[in-house]
């Protein structure tokens, strides 16, 4: 039988030609039973000085007799043969029953293991690879592969289990050797070996050893176990391993599921972390008590990684990041700036959205304290830019010199909340309002692409009357204007009507009849076809990691650069076709929307000195508004699910966001701030995963790419845009709309929010198995659920009306809201489905019921000892803390 483990069980299929798919061990009680009784009565020799097999022959004399030691020490040298050395369907039994002359390479039925661990400094690691007797079927070329599979500084555990003619009684030795040796070839590939089981007994019961054998290369793939063989100074601290391994084995009666099915790996192995109970910690700002104490923390904070914030983002997955978000950055600039330019009759427009991007986006990423936050405009400041406009035209007062008052009041104002610490008040922001304002923002991502992609049935409809048998009957037709009510003079007389464009006959006055005039073909269901085709290939490319299919590296490679396949696949379609769809429109010179403005705003001369005064009631209602917007994206952005290490800086953020606020003033540019959905989808593309895993074993998040690069490479980018017009000029906007509608999507991926919305549609028995519906009534869930959207429609329609410029005191108001839902629903429930307000945390509860009583087991548990009248198996933590050389508890 031959079986190895890497993570997951795997077996070499009947033919002996290709290795199984990994899968879950399921081992039986009695083997774990079995294997405990081994431990207990064989030899257990730890820390051995040994460098090769025949120097590993220390027994106790006592059991064996030198004549059984000398035959068990003949079977244990003998030759390995590899699986490709002799067919599989050869019986080991066979191969091993010579008792006479013939020489014999393994013993009879003999099994072998092997478990392969990282350990550097006594520390156990959380890879661990255990496989059985790994035989020579696969060529150097795939051990290369395998070897790229176990981590580096690897040691190996092998068990040999067999079954031998020559003993009336097992004989067992579990050895720990003092240095990890290399022991010729008993395995194929190089790792060298630290632990040895080996289990020999009389014929008959190949079964049984086999299933021991399983069992402790089962045990060896344990995180907690493993590290407790590391650190075992005597047989009982083994054994008190696989007691600990018991209290958690899960059994499945039989007669329930089929033992010949193979279970599939899970997605994601819990870590022992968690199986230890230990509490994660999460930072959380605080109130320093000095002026700028917070910002000067930020900037310290922040030093020591300024370098690798740059050689970090020198990789391949970076230039996907950098292309994904330009194109949101782009589209969203011209969306902006086009709006921006009818609102404020272009004193600000495209050029000023692409250059005010550029500049502010540049020097946020190079200074700030979250680098991965993407700056952009946002709905609430296009409406107060274009309530500040027509309050400054209907009251004589001059726009760009009142706007550039209100830029240097915020910017001040900004300053005060930096030196204040103001931010520490994001402390009460809550799931239940982070994922409001993302949801929001996400709905609005979605509804404006979808609002675009139908404006182009608007402008260019469906012929839905169009019937082919008629389609001589269907004209378009330019007739002249009456001559009595022409101003054109002679025009009429000198114009062949009937050859005119159809601009050129409106142009000149006249009039177009015919059933087609209104009809352009095909260009509507083309843009929707551009669009959708866009936002499902994106869709399709990202899952494309988990596919079956090609390499690993390949497959990641797609997944990275979906965006970019996807948009170079449908912009390739619609060159093809040749229709004329609307395409992106870039400036091409460089120079301000409206010819009589120029780049400098200057503060004084045009308005009454009152009016600098004045300007800072509405300065006051824009810090809000930034603030709010800027530190709630910040607090979505450093979530302690993104695993981010290089920590926060919402001081230095805002400060620069202020700073900026300033500098876009005086030259007339746009005000910027974090973009809540395009920082989401910067953070989703830069997201890393394990590159070496076992096979079945699942790519395990790491973590993110922190680094400054791709932002600034993005926005240079930006402003380098008006000189890629001639590229750029190819690129539908449909396409682009589906860029955005995929971000809007994207970003609704993990919002607890969003699958509690959907819990509403599903009944109960198949409703997924989330942990709060575990601990909190069904019809509690919905309730709190309910009070979210209602909040969200408020928000909705605040956002769609004159009313959105009070948009950010109602995001203040979710926080109120959420205080007062301490009175609707218990902490514990509020602890599984949001947060816990900052002054109500559990913990602190719990230490107030527990008392005393807590505080002397803390104590006696730093000092190494645990309460010997207690009648219990000790806790895994304490008894890993115990076998580094702490006093031993006598319970064990």
């Amino acid at each position: 039988m031959w079986s190895r483990w890497v993570k997951f069980e795997e077996k070499v299929e009947e033919g002996g030609e290709r290795w199984s798919k990994p899968h879950v061990s399921t081992l039986s009680l009695h083997s774990l039973f079995e294997l405990r009784t081994c431990i207990q009565t064989g030899t257990v020799l730890l820390d051995l000085e040994g460098y090769s097999l025949p120097q590993i022959q220390q027994v106790d004399e006592g059991m064996l007799s030198p004549d059984l030691r000398e035959k068990i020490s003949f079977v244990l040298l003998r030759k390995h043969r590899h699986q490709t050395k002799k067919p599989i369907h050869r019986s080991l039994a066979d191969m091993g029953k010579a008792s006479g002359g013939g020489a014999r390479e393994c013993p009879s039925a003999l099994w072998s293991s092997m478990a392969v661990s990282k350990h550097n400094d006594n520390v156990m690691q959380e890879n661990t690879i255990i496989y059985t007797y790994l035989m020579s079927s696969l060529s150097q070329l795939n051990h290369l592969l395998f070897m790229k599979k176990i981590p580096r500084d690897a040691e190996a555990s092998n068990v040999l289990v067999g079954e031998v003619d020559f003993l009336d009684k097992p004989f067992v030795a579990f050895v720990r050797l003092a240095q990890a040796t290399t022991l010729g070839g008993l395995t194929e590939v190089p790792v060298p070996t630290r632990f040895l089981f080996i289990l020999l007994g009389p014929t008959g019961k190949a079964k049984s050893y086999n299933q021991i054998g399983r069992a402790i290369a089962t045990l060896m793939v344990d995180d907690l176990f493993s590290d407790v063989a590391y650190k075992a100074r005597d047989r009982e601290d083994l054994i008190a391993g696989i007691d600990e391994f018991l209290d958690e084995v899960i059994v499945l009666p039989p007669g329930e599921w089929d033992p010949k099915i193979r279970i599939e790996p899970p997605k994601k192995v819990t870590s022992a972390d968690k199986r230890l109970d230990s509490t994660g910690g999460g930072g959380g700002l605080s109130i320093y008590g000095r002026f700028c104490g917070g910002l000067f923390l930020d900037i310290k904070r922040k030093i020591p990684w300024l370098l690798s914030d740059f050689y970090e983002g020198f990789h391949i997955q970076s230039i996907s990041a950098v292309l994904f978000i330009y194109l949101g950055c782009i589209t969203n600039a011209i969306t902006f700036g086009g709006l921006l330019g009818d609102a404020t009759d272009n004193y600000q427009g495209v050029m000023e959205s692409f250059l005010g991007t550029a500049l502010s986006g540049t020097v946020f990423c190079l200074f700030s304290g979250q680098p991965l936050i993407i700056l952009s405009s946002t709905g609430p400041i296009l409406i107060f830019e274009k309530l500040l406009f027509e309050f400054s035209k209907n009251n004589g007062i001059d726009y760009m010199e009142l706007r550039l008052w209100i830029g240097i009041h915020s910017c001040l104002q900004c300053f005060l909340l930096v030196a204040t610490d103001a931010s520490y008040i994001i402390k009460y922001m809550t799931r239940f309002t982070e994922e409001g304002f993302s949801s929001l923002i996400s709905f609005i991502f979605i509804s404006d692409a979808i609002k675009k992609m139908m404006g182009s049935f608007k402008y260019y409809p469906i012929n839905t009357d169009f019937k082919p048998d008629y389609v001589t009957a269907y004209k378009c037709e330019c007739l002249a204007p009456d001559p009595s009510e022409s101003i054109l003079g002679c025009i009429e007389y000198c114009l062949d009507w009937s050859q005119l464009s159809k601009k050129e006959c409106v142009k000149y006055g006249g009039s177009l009849v015919g059933n087609t005039c209104k009809y352009v073909p095909d260009l509507a269901l083309m843009s929707f076809i551009l669009f959708f085709g866009t936002y499902s290939m994106t869709v399709s490319l990202k899952k494309f990691k988990f596919s079956r299919y090609f390499p690993t590296k390949l497959r990641k490679l797609i997944s990275d650069f979906s965006i970019f396949m996807a948009i170079m696949t449908f912009v390739g379609l619609d060159r093809l076709i040749g229709l004329k769809t609307p395409k992106l429109i870039v400036p091409t010179e460089f120079k301000p929307t409206r010819p009589d403005r120029g780049w400098i705003v200057l503060p004084f001369g045009k308005n009454p000195w009152w009016v600098y005064l004045a300007s800072f009631v509405p300065a006051l209602l824009v810090t809000i508004l930034i603030f709010m917007d800027q530190q709630i994206s910040a607090v979505i952005v450093n979530r302690k699910e993104n695993k981010l290490r290089k920590g926060c800086g919402y001081h230095l953020d805002l400060f620069w966001v202020g700073v900026l606020m300033a500098a876009c003033s005086f030259l007339g540019l746009p005000w910027y701030v974090a973009a809540t959905v395009i920082s989401i989808a910067h953070i989703d593309s830069l997201k890393m995963e394990s590159e070496s895993s076992a096979p079945g074993e699942q790519p395990q998040f790491l973590g993110v790419r922190e680094q400054r690069l791709t932002g600034i490479l993005v926005f240079v980018l930006t402003g380098v845009s008006i000189f890629l017009a001639p590229v750029l000029q190819f690129i539908p906007m449909p396409v682009l709309y589906g860029v955005f509608l995929y971000m809007g999507v994207a970003s609704l991926s993990g919002i607890q929010f969003w699958e509690r919305i959907k819990l509403y549609m599903m009944p109960s028995k198949y409703q997924p198995d989330f942990p709060f519906l575990r601990h909190v009534p069904l019809r509690r869930v919905h309730l709190f659920t309910l009070v979210q959207i209602i909040c969200l429609a408020v928000l909705w329609v605040l956002k769609s009306t004159v009313l959105a410029i009070l948009f950010p005191v109602m995001i203040l108001g979710l926080l109120v809201v959420r205080k007062m839902l301490d009175m609707v629903f218990s902490q514990h429930d509020l602890a599984w489905i949001d947060d816990i307000l900052p002054g109500k945390d559990k913990k602190k509860e719990k230490k107030k019921k527990k008392g005393d009583k807590d505080d002397t087991k803390k104590k006696d548990k730093k000092k190494g000892r645990a309460d010997d009248s207690e009648d219990e198996v000790i806790n895994v933590r304490f008894y890993c803390h115990q076998l580094a050389g702490l006093e031993k508890n006598n319970s064990c």
